[in-house]
């Protein structure tokens, strides 16, 4: 029976569901239900596979501790895949310490992948950092998990924009995922590198719709300029970085003060772009003066924001000059839709979730993309997910939740 267990086993390291199935599908004891689960896991049946680890977990009993952690790590790892992000992770670090105390490495640095995956989905990159930090540089474990550790590393530093480390990432990626010989994983990392040669980004100053991979925008944030990034709602000033994702006013008016470089931006422009009003009155003009003085604070020792006769201009202190990165898909969705790109179904609370945004303001956006007809539902109440066609033609990893400023 050991021998069938471990060839299910071997079968599945390597991505052959059907062949473990054949070989335990008749078999009721908690290792060959926890094995029919991961193979179920590999068709996509993933409630299945749930309900049977479950039942294996159960079957082992309070002693089998080492069994039970790998059937929480297997059930944590399906949860990921089925987007299933709330709760807590307390059981998957729990498992992860029981299975690193009892010696078994392997699924210990698999569950460090799933902590890492997770932290990576819903923008939690310190976490993610955190998690990967014993695996870098990853050890000599099997080629499939050195596979997956070095996509995860790789997508810490594209969200980090440290591309040329990436890239290292990728290529270590593809030669586990070529020893692995899963051919899906495989997919994944040539999708990955594909990544890295798509347009991340546009330059909209000066009249400009230039497309920018990301090593471009990398080296432009390099660069010393004042770039008002669209992408992350925020500036970027050398390695000085000013958030404004939570001050849509203060963004706004300093993208079309940069627009406008280097010339000036006329008052009633900035009242419309900023406050929605076409007819603006002195309140108005007041309301923009307040807002300006706080922009200005926020600039101080990097900019000035100076009145002219019909307006205000924008005028870098040190920078050389001043750029505008906008997103490569236009829209309030943008990070939602960047979310949706990666052809999974999710569910409304993890996509709020990863957005820290309410439900309700998710299913509204979600509404209006399916009046678009952009995305799609499956399922009804509670089992409602949505799912959107890939994006193909540009990468949107400067869109996905709270990416890093560089440096």
């Amino acid at each position: 029976m050991q021998a069938l267990f471990t060839a299910a086993a071997r079968a599945l390291a390597i991505g052959d569901a059907l062949g473990a199935l054949r070989l335990v599908a008749l078999h009721e004891d908690p290792t060959a239900l926890a094995l029919r689960g991961i193979a179920m896991a590999q068709l996509g049946e993933h409630g299945r596979a749930r309900e049977l680890l479950r039942r294996a977990a159960r079957g082992f009993g309070p002693r089998a501790t080492v069994a039970r952690a790998r059937c929480v790590v297997a059930e944590a790892e399906i949860a990921l895949a089925m987007r299933d992000l709330g709760g807590s992770t307390r059981p998957l670090l729990a498992a992860l310490a029981t299975l690193q105390a009892q010696g078994d490495l392997v699924n210990a640095w698999l569950a460090r992948l799933v902590a890492a995956r997770r932290a990576l989905l819903l923008g939690r990159l310190d976490d993610a950092e955190r998690a990967l930090a014993p695996l870098r540089p990853v050890p000599a474990s099997p080629a499939r998990l050195r596979a997956v550790a070095e996509l995860c590393a790789a997508e810490l530093d594209l969200r980090a924009l440290r591309t040329a480390a990436a890239r290292s990432a990728l290529a270590r990626a593809a030669v586990a995922a070529a020893l692995a010989g899963v051919p899906a994983l495989q997919a994944e990392v040539r999708a990955a590198q594909g990544a890295l040669e798509q347009p991340a980004a546009r330059r909209a100053d000066q009249g400009r719709a230039e497309p920018l991979v990301l090593d471009a925008v990398a080296a432009l944030l390099a660069s010393g300029a004042l770039v008002v990034d669209g992408c992350r709602r925020g500036l970027q000033c050398g390695a000085h970085w000013i958030a404004l994702a939570r001050r849509p006013v203060l963004f706004t008016l300093a993208l079309a003060l940069a627009e406008a470089w280097p010339g000036a931006a006329d008052r009633a422009g900035l009242i419309a772009a900023a406050f929605r009003m076409r007819q603006p009155d002195e309140t108005h003009r007041a309301r923009l003066r307040v807002e300006l003085g706080r922009l200005r604070a926020l600039l101080q020792g990097h900019a000035q924001i100076e009145a002219t006769a019909t307006g205000y201009a924008l005028r870098p202190l040190a920078a050389p000059e001043v750029a505008v990165l906008a997103p490569p898909i236009a829209g309030e969705q943008a990070a939602l839709l960047a979310l949706l790109s990666d052809g999974a179904a999710w569910s409304t609370s993890a996509l709020a979730l990863a957005l820290d945004a309410s439900q309700r303001t998710v299913q509204r956006a979600l509404v209006e993309l399916a009046e678009q007809g952009r995305v799609r539902a499956v399922g009804q109440a509670r089992a409602r997910r949505w799912l959107a066609p890939p994006l193909a033609g540009f990468t949107t990893v400067l869109l996905l939740p709270t990416a890093l400023p560089p440096g």
